[in-house]
């Protein structure tokens, strides 16, 4: 994993942690777009979604259930909050470890791009 999240997981570079088990790590986004704005990596390296596979189907709504606990951590479950997993340089991807977005803390605009 040679990518700035590859880097975190392995403790190379600092990151404000906001949740970690055994299958991910979240933490606060260093440039946020909205008041709360949290990361959600896998451990595992997956360049993006494209990249994932029905064997991935479990790390998959692990990612979504830990955005769901994120939000409850962050005091942000009951005013809500939005989920994004941008997928391919098009799509927004910037860094090629898949990644899942909390953004939260105000009232989010529609459409968001």
């Amino acid at each position: 994993m040679t990518t700035v999240f590859g880097k975190i997981l392995r403790g190379e570079i600092p990151c404000k942690k906001v949740y970690e088990d055994d299958t991910v790590l979240a933490f606060d986004d260093v440039a946020p777009m909205a008041p709360v704005h949290v990361l959600i990596i896998p451990k595992q390296a997956i360049a993006g979604l494209n990249d994932a596979t029905t064997s991935h189907e479990a790390l998959l709504g692990h990612i979504m259930a830990t955005a769901k606990k994120v939000a409850a951590l962050k005091g942000i479950d009951k005013s809500g909050y939005r989920v994004v997993m941008n997928s391919g340089a098009d799509g927004g991807q910037s860094v090629f470890h898949m990644h899942l977005h909390v953004l939260g803390g105000r009232p989010l605009g529609w459409p968001p791009g």
